[in-house]
């Protein structure tokens, strides 16, 4: 199948994508599941689909096989439902998601669920750099092994992840909490203002102004809570790590700049 044309995508006052005259009509809707294969359709034609399905049929419920590492799929969705991919996505895939609750069974690339508002996104295989980049909420699981940077300018939200993690994760993290279940590489932390990391196994350097933090009934609380969510068994024993608050400068800061910063 071809793509569709080039009509722009309009969006009504709550920044819902408008119906699309020529969104394409492909997927088959079975008792409320809605599912279609992405196989030979362009990314525009898949994330049309997409929309149309969600915001003019009213699905809660869709199925998308044979993504085949598109880059781009599935971002801007704006409302609750349940997607899954069966396949890998390739860079920027789910991006700018405000409430869905997405399973992607297979692999993603960079920059995955970049500025995610609120929702799920579990990925069952392994995750590029930058995965979680600007995250504001929700949780984001990877099952295997993730980049670099996950969760640079992190500013709220969870992400777990259940293998190894490359270099500067956490990197100017300002709010949420990350749980690192495998290695981590250099750099931890580095320049964060907030929030916490959770690490299982060794680290090879933490980053400027992140420390070791005191453990509480509350991260005991919290690590079990989200274990026993996504079904991964009992946690194993975490080292904490937040900010040491020596770069921590911004309430030092003159009225006059203070209000220039704002």
């Amino acid at each position: 199948m071809g793509a569709v044309g080039e009509k722009a995508i309009t969006y009504d006052a709550r920044g819902l994508a408008e119906p699309v005259a020529d969104a394409p009509r492909i997927a088959e809707i079975e008792d409320g599941v809605a599912r279609f294969d992405a196989k030979d359709l362009t990314t525009r034609t898949i994330n049309l689909e997409l929309r149309r399905l969600l915001y003019e049929e009213g699905v809660k419920e869709v199925v998308v096989d044979n993504p085949q590492s598109r880059h781009s799929i599935g971002v801007g969705i704006l409302t609750r439902c349940k997607i899954t991919f069966n396949g890998s996505l390739g860079y920027f895939g789910c991006g700018l998601i405000d409430g869905p609750e997405i399973t992607i069974k297979g692999r993603v690339g960079w920059s995955s669920c970049e500025n995610m508002m609120s929702g799920v996104v579990v990925v069952e295989s392994n995750a590029g750099s930058l995965t979680g980049a600007a995250m504001r909420g929700g949780d984001l699981v990877v099952k295997g092994r993730v980049g670099a940077r996950t969760g640079i300018d992190q500013k709220g939200g969870t992400i777990i992840v259940c293998g190894d993690a490359g270099s500067m994760n956490g990197f100017m993290m300002q709010r949420g909490r990350q749980i690192i279940l495998g290695n981590v590489g250099p750099g931890l932390g580095d320049s964060m203002y907030d929030g916490t990391i959770y690490v299982g196994g060794t680290v090879k350097s933490l980053g400027i102004d992140c420390v070791p933090g005191e453990w509480t009934d509350a991260d005991t609380e919290f690590v079990a809570r989200k274990f026993r969510i996504y079904g991964l068994g009992s946690p194993p024993e975490l080292q904490k790590f937040v900010c040491g608050k020596v770069l921590y400068n911004y309430d030092s800061l003159e009225p006059a700049e203070r209000k220039l910063v704002i």
